[in-house]
């Protein structure tokens, strides 16, 4: 008997105690901390480079270039962003504007591997000084003013003192996958550098990136990309008139192209790149007003002479050239937190 009662209050000191533990709360696991969203960044960087080309025109007088951008930008979600910026440029133009400064603003969404920016940009050239020469009165018998009629290039090209604009554009590019993505690009300008003719730039671009693996653990990536593309211009008005045309000329229409490989390390790019146009000499000078164009002194090759260039000066702003540029980019969100 005694070992039947000693059985049984055991029994009820092990149901007792399991009713306890389940009667316990179980202290709940505390959820992770909710990180707020915060919608705003910053893009910034600059760069270096041996030319600046601007759709395979020189705005450097093919010599080296700075350049440096700020650029805020308000992500309203993932998938949708807006943004301004401002951007400037080393050049070596005709006008001897002191420098080219971009201000900008767009947005930016994304639907799934398709991606659109659509926004206006403002090119500035501040610090410009008017080369017309001669009584300032253009083929049109339009007075220039005194300013212009004060200097002259010694080439008889002629430039504006504010040769300012601004483009829309609308750019859209496919990502396919890691490795590959297109895309189209498209600018329009009521007046390309304020000569009065409108200008429409169309292109296709191509990128292949490497995978991360090519150079094994050293975190340097690499990538090839081109682009080709079409400027079509209108006509200018009389400030660059010539007598056969005197209300302003028509510029010629130019294919542009380009292809490099690229390097990159952490926030840095190493860009080589080749550009080239199709535009002639004469066509190029006539477009341009190229301060260090010159004639052709070689008799069997004749002269750079175009119905919209009757001065023959020929410009190699236009030409074939090779381009390395070493720049960095960095976003607040990413490379300050």
């Amino acid at each position: 008997m005694k070992k039947v009662a000693l059985l049984a209050t055991a029994l009820a000191m092990v149901t007792t105690g399991s009713a306890f533990a389940a009667d316990m709360a179980v202290k709940a696991k505390k959820a992770p901390p909710v990180v707020a969203f915060d919608p705003w960044d910053i893009a910034f960087g600059g760069a270096i480079m041996s030319d600046y080309i601007f759709r395979g025109i020189t705005q450097s007088n093919h010599k080296p270039s700075v350049a440096a951008y700020f650029e805020p930008r308000y992500n309203v979600t993932k998938d949708l962003q807006l943004y301004v910026g401002v951007a400037g440029e080393s050049i070596s133009f005709p006008n001897r504007a002191a420098a080219e400064i971009d201000v900008y603003g767009g947005i930016r969404p994304t639907f799934g591997a398709f991606a659109f920016d659509i926004g206006v940009w403002g090119y500035l050239y501040p610090g410009g000084t008017c080369y017309f020469g001669g009584t300032g009165i253009d083929n049109a018998g339009v007075f220039q003013g005194a300013e212009c009629a004060e200097k002259a290039l010694l080439n008889t090209n002629v430039i504006k003192k504010d040769l300012s604009f601004f483009e829309v554009y609308g750019k859209f590019t496919y990502t396919v996958n890691d490795n590959w993505s297109f895309g189209v690009n498209e600018y329009y300008t009521p007046s390309y550098l304020n000569s009065g003719a409108w200008g429409n730039y169309t292109s296709i671009v191509g990128k292949y990136t490497a995978p991360s693996t090519v150079f094994g653990s050293s975190g340097v990536g690499m990538y090839v990309s081109g682009e080709f593309g079409r400027q079509w211009l209108g006509t200018s008005d009389s400030f660059y008139g010539v007598p056969a045309f005197p209300n302003g000329i028509k510029y010629a229409d130019y294919n542009t192209w380009n292809i490099g490989i690229g390097f990159t390390y952490k926030v840095m790019t190493l860009d080589l790149r080749y550009s080239d146009t199709d535009l002639s000499k004469g066509d190029c000078n006539a477009f341009t007003s190229d301060f260090s164009a010159r004639g052709n002194i070689t008799a069997s090759s004749g002269t750079f002479v175009t119905p919209i260039n009757p001065s023959g000066v020929g410009s190699n702003w236009c030409g074939a050239a090779g381009i390395a540029k070493l720049s960095f980019d960095l976003t607040a969100m990413t490379n300050l937190k």
